[in-house]
């Protein structure tokens, strides 16, 4: 009898019910995305592959994927690897989101995840870095150009 009571209030206790809940949640949270995104981030500006940076800090190309994506999140110990194999301050995977206690909710405006996917690809480095080799006043005129460029394609054609 003794054990049945046990057993039931193990099941019920909060602790269990928290966990059950929290395993069939499976919404990547907002900061596991952000604290992904500026590993990506990092990790393209080190010119590091997701093989090597996972060849580093011991871990397979597919976990840094997941981590990059936020699917895994990353353990305060693996984010310390990781920030010092890519020689940079752990709170920068951090920089961006409100503070803890702002009221503010972590959430990552969908723009700003295109962006930085975009930034993350070859083609997205190469042009930063093209437009970076021009001097800062073609740079502007290469800014208009190119506002131009994408408010002509707003437009319906024959206007």
């Amino acid at each position: 009898m003794h054990d049945r009571v046990a057993k039931r209030l193990a099941i019920n206790s909060p602790r269990n019910v928290f966990r059950a809940e929290d395993d069939s949640n499976q919404a990547t949270h907002p900061v596991d995305i952000h604290v992904g995104q500026q590993l990506r981030i990092r990790r393209v500006h080190s010119n590091l592959s997701q093989t090597e940076l996972g060849q580093k800090v011991g871990l397979s190309y597919q976990q840094v994927q997941k981590y990059e994506s936020g699917k895994n999140r990353i353990s305060a110990s693996m984010l310390y690897e990781i920030a010092r194999r890519l020689n940079v301050p752990v709170g920068c995977f951090f920089d961006g989101l409100p503070q803890p206690g702002s009221g503010e909710g972590a959430t990552i405006a969908p723009e700003a995840d295109e962006r930085i996917a975009y930034l993350a690809t070859a083609e997205g480095r190469r042009f930063v870095e093209e437009i970076l080799r021009l001097p800062p006043k073609l740079r502007t005129r290469t800014l208009a150009v190119i506002r131009a460029i994408a408010g002509a394609e707003d437009k319906p054609e024959g206007d």
